[in-house]
């Protein structure tokens, strides 16, 4: 059950249809979920996979403009420096675990050489994009249980419908404010009424930070439930996915990624010194052809200063503290490794 089911509304600016961020037209979601006893006592697979694609093409093709922001550095990411240097996107962007980074790049780079021969043959090398946050309360992270073939099943299994949420793919294991966190989404509608202009901003988080006593319990109406929450894991993370279909530079994309922590802060996070709590943005309004000869790039972006862009800041602020709010309250109670058991915080 979304948050919004429960009686708590987030801001003031409506969502999308689906309250998700595949409310933006072509972006897709997929999951794969491990959640089984492993050799050795006491061990168990309670981790997986999330991919995130922006359109259904061939993204080494069409890349789409993207930037990334950091709040706080703690954190294993893959092709990012790219992405900042040449602000473009050419890969799904897929979430895990901490030690399953390097497997889901190996996975999702044989996916895009499988569907792209020419990579590194006739043309360049591919940026693979990878973030992740530390399940191994829960999850067996030594034991390594996340393959290359668990990125493929993910990024195959994306599909425009509203995405599932909570312990799910690379959610499974995760932990947030001491109870059982994991994928949230959430989306807003942009509206301009001069030219009758329609947007919308969409973000996936992974949420992985924070105990018990951050939660700002009150602000939302609820009460602290009597349950056991979890106090020993470390600082932990987040991994913040934004979209929109606005037609935004890479530049403007991390203006827009920049409000994410207003939404995470609005929560009860301080960026603790041991998180990874970093934003991935695109926009799917301009693609960029790899194919191209032309010397001059020709694409429309918003004015910095139309009244939109606060919209969309807004937007963005927004949809992230309630893609938090929803992975809470879409989780349920995970047992994992040595028989620890993470619970819901509305599970009671």
């Amino acid at each position: 059950m979304k948050i919004r089911e429960r009686g708590i509304k987030i801001g003031r600016l409506l969502p999308g249809r689906k309250n998700c961020i595949t409310d933006i037209d072509g972006v897709r979601v997929g999951h794969l979920t491990l959640d089984y006893p492993l050799k050795g006592e006491g061990e168990y697979a309670c981790t997986g996979v999330t991919a995130i694609l922006p359109h259904g093409g061939n993204l080494f093709h069409e890349k789409i403009p993207a930037a990334s922001y950091v709040l706080n550095g703690f954190g294993k990411t893959t092709g990012l420096v790219q992405v900042e240097e040449l602000g473009l996107l050419e890969s799904p962007i897929m979430l895990t675990n901490t030690f399953g980074v390097p497997a889901v790049t190996q996975g999702t780079l044989q996916y895009m050489l499988r569907n792209t021969p020419e990579i590194g043959d006739t043309t360049g090398t591919i940026n693979i994009v990878v973030g992740e946050c530390n399940d191994g309360y829960l999850n067996s992270i030594r034991e390594f249980p996340v393959k290359p073939e668990h990125a493929i099943e993910a990024i195959e299994n994306a599909k425009e419908d509203k995405a599932e949420e909570g312990a799910v793919g690379a959610g499974k294991g995760m932990i947030c404010f001491g109870y059982k966190g994991g994928v949230g989404t959430a989306s807003r509608v942009i509206s301009e009424g001069e030219k009758s202009a329609e947007f919308l901003i969409g973000c996936l988080v992974v949420s992985n930070f924070g105990n018990k006593d951050e939660f700002p319990f009150s602000k939302y109406g609820l009460s602290p439930e009597k349950i056991k929450e979890v106090k020993e894991t470390p600082d932990g993370s987040i991994m913040i996915v934004l979209a929109t279909n606005a037609p935004v530079s890479d530049r403007q994309l991390k203006r827009l990624a920049k409000r994410c922590g207003i939404g995470l802060g609005r929560t009860g996070s301080h960026f603790s010194n041991g998180s990874g709590d970093i934003v991935i943005a695109f926009s799917t309004a301009n693609k960029v052809s790899h194919q191209s000869k032309e010397m001059i790039e020709t694409a429309e972006y918003i004015r910095d200063d139309h009244p939109i862009m606060n919209q969309l800041f807004q937007g963005a602020a927004e949809a992230s503290e309630e893609a938090i709010l929803n992975s809470l309250s879409q989780a349920k109670t995970t047992k994992g490794r040595k028989g620890r058991v993470a619970e819901g915080m509305f599970t009671h």
